[in-house]
């Protein structure tokens, strides 16, 4: 939910911003403000997540802070579960939200104003449906006063991101898709804290190393997990695929491991201390970290059959770490030389000329990660250690140009990565003071709201697919009595011959015998007495295959074991018969985010072996 402030006389964006810590740009792209973004006293602003904790000073009270800050008392006394007097203590950290968890409707607002105003925005168009759900409000019609809560809406992007959680009780691979906030479980109990999901460059297959250290891949598209090898260190080495999606690089006893995930080969390179290794775009050639003959950490480039080994870099100092090379095959970064002290660096490969990132002010700087295009860099800076660790999600240039600060994160330190598009940054937060993630944030580069992707759960690992891939793989069901094919989400699992489940979603199949007036037969549907869909369910007509048909969909007062459950009625090219009984009319019941889309592959089998 996002969290609003009530501007007070004196306010200024920049001293809202300033207050928080964070980024202007994402105040006023929060709320789509326009030159020469004036405030007036009493408007809502949005506030993306900042610098939230103060550390409390002699004299200071929960009320001396509330009115300095400018939010209610209770604000910050819900926030910190203080109990009556409510004492504070010098050198205490109190959490201080910027504001109250709802927005109270204007005159004049309407659902669809503020959906666009606050970017609850899918797929570049407002979803005030969103609003409305979470509310449970039974229409559009809104009133001056009301409390609404805001959410945040999917991005309605391309591609999918796999991230490494135990919110099921134990760590493993899921997926998020952007396009309508869809999650799946790929793996059952094989993965561990330290699992990094990487993706092939087709986005087809992930890669990731597991419990007892096993290096497993995964098919996205079937579910299908094969474990090739095992490695001993810890933390265990990265991986990095191939250009032609086939070869799996990574380092094991003084070697670099080259696996062939079809032939079920591998070959070594030997390399003594090589840490880490990477593909070069071409695929001919790896990079790789390893000593030089005077024990100095140093890049160097070598071919695939461990020839032509040439050295890139000229370090005098530290050990080497994070290489990253650029999907250009231009540039490389790392950072040096350990985890107190990070500093990035890039260097051009065919020159050896290096450049440091300015980075953030603690000289922290962690999982740094190239956009696609190859043109910047986005990473992860420790900050505010005054006031309890946060990071800022930083992007700077190939070079270290144009280093600047973009969204806050209240961990340590967080994974990021980057868009197929290159357009917009995925980063973790939800730390709360712990050492464990618990959600997935985003910000478009060109409109640089956070938008707060999902919660739950310990998060430790997040990477985008390469490619923009539409969703999430999918089955063709196919049923001969019921005589219809459609496809569904792969991940689902059946229940009955008739239903199938997933945890985010479910369908199931029918026939309706009845008679000729398809308006009666949806109305009958959608007003039983049993009210499946609420007290307000909305009829919808249509045409499926050329064939009449309507959809049904809930009202916000929908029973919550109802599961959002929405129904298409469809007028068979032929009546059915099935078990001697005829019937008129196919019926699919599923959740409302996967009607539509099961829908729009629904086919009749052949009509000519129709009875």
């Amino acid at each position: 939910m996002q969290l609003f402030y009530t501007v007070r006389a004196g306010d200024s964006l920049f001293l809202i911003a300033r207050r928080w810590e964070l980024p202007i740009q994402s105040l006023i792209a929060a709320n789509n403000l326009t030159p020469p973004y004036t405030i007036f006293v009493g408007q809502q602003l949005s506030v993306p997540p900042g610098v939230d904790r103060v550390r409390v000073e002699p004299g200071d009270s929960v009320y001396r802070i509330s009115q300095s800050f400018g939010v209610p008392a209770s604000v910050i006394i819900e926030a910190n579960r203080l109990q009556p007097p409510y004492v504070i203590y010098p050198g205490q950290l109190l959490k201080v939200p910027p504001g109250v968890p709802y927005y109270v409707v204007q005159p004049g607002d309407t659902l669809f104003e503020i959906a666009h105003r606050y970017n609850v925005i899918s797929g570049g168009q407002a979803a005030p449906e969103l609003i409305q759900r979470l509310n449970r409000l039974p229409t559009v019609s809104i009133t001056p006063g009301m409390r609404l809560a805001i959410p945040y809406a999917p991005p309605g992007d391309g591609g999918l991101i796999a991230y490494t959680t135990d919110a099921a009780g134990e760590f493993d691979i899921w997926l998020y898709n952007p396009r309508n906030g869809a999650v799946i479980r790929l793996t059952y109990g094989l993965a561990d804290t330290f699992s990094v999901p990487v993706w092939s460059p087709d986005s087809r297959t992930i890669a990731f190393i597991g419990r007892n250290r096993i290096i497993f891949v995964i098919d996205v598209n079937t579910g299908a997990v094969a474990s090739i090898d095992q490695v001993g260190e810890l933390p265990p080495p990265g991986l990095d695929w191939s250009a032609d999606n086939r070869t799996l690089a990574y380092v094991k006893q003084d070697a670099i491991v080259l696996y062939d995930i079809v032939a079920h080969r591998s070959r070594t390179i030997p390399q003594p201390g090589v840490s880490e290794v990477q593909w070069f775009p071409i695929g001919d050639e790896l990079l790789f970290e390893a000593p030089d003959e005077s024990g100095t950490s140093q890049l160097f480039r070598i071919r695939t059959d461990g020839t032509g080994k040439r050295q890139i870099t000229r370090n005098t100092g530290g050990l080497l770490h994070n290489i990253r090379i650029s999907p250009d095959g231009y540039f490389a970064l790392y950072t040096t030389p350990g985890v107190s002290i990070s500093i990035i660096h890039t260097v051009e490969i065919d020159t050896g000329n290096d450049f440091e990132v300015p980075g953030g002010p603690l000289a922290k700087n962690y999982f740094p990660a190239w956009s696609p295009d190859s043109t910047r860099i986005a990473y992860s800076a420790t900050a505010f250690e005054d006031r309890g660790y946060f990071s800022l999600i930083r992007i700077a240039g190939s070079r270290g140009e144009n280093d600047s600060t973009w969204a806050i994160s209240d961990c340590f330190a967080t994974p990021v990565d980057w868009s197929p598009d290159a357009k917009k940054v995925v980063y973790l937060s939800g730390c709360n003071g712990g050492g464990f993630a618990s959600e997935i944030w985003l910000f478009d580069t060109s409109h640089p709201v956070p938008i707060r992707l999902l919660a739950g759960g310990r998060i430790t690992a997040v990477q985008w697919s390469p490619q923009p891939i539409a969703g999430l793989p999918k089955k063709t069901y196919t049923n001969p009595v019921y005589k219809v094919s459609f496809e569904y989400p792969a991940h689902w699992r059946r229940v009955t011959d008739e239903r199938y489940e997933g945890p985010d979603g479910f369908f199931q199949i029918s026939a309706i015998s009845a008679g000729s007036d398809i308006q009666e037969v949806c109305r009958n549907e959608a007003f039983h007495p049993l009210r499946p869909y609420g007290s307000q369910p909305r009829i919808s007509p249509a045409v499926i295959r050329g064939q009449e048909a309507c959809y049904i969909f809930p009202s916000p007062d929908q029973p919550a074991e109802m599961r959002g459950q929405a129904a298409l009625i469809v007028r068979y090219p032929r009546p059915v018969v099935i078990e001697g009984q005829t019937y008129n009319y196919f019926i699919l019941w599923a959740d409302q985010m996967h009607i539509n889309e099961i829908s729009a592959t629904l086919t009749f089998l052949n009509t000519k072996n129709f009875p």
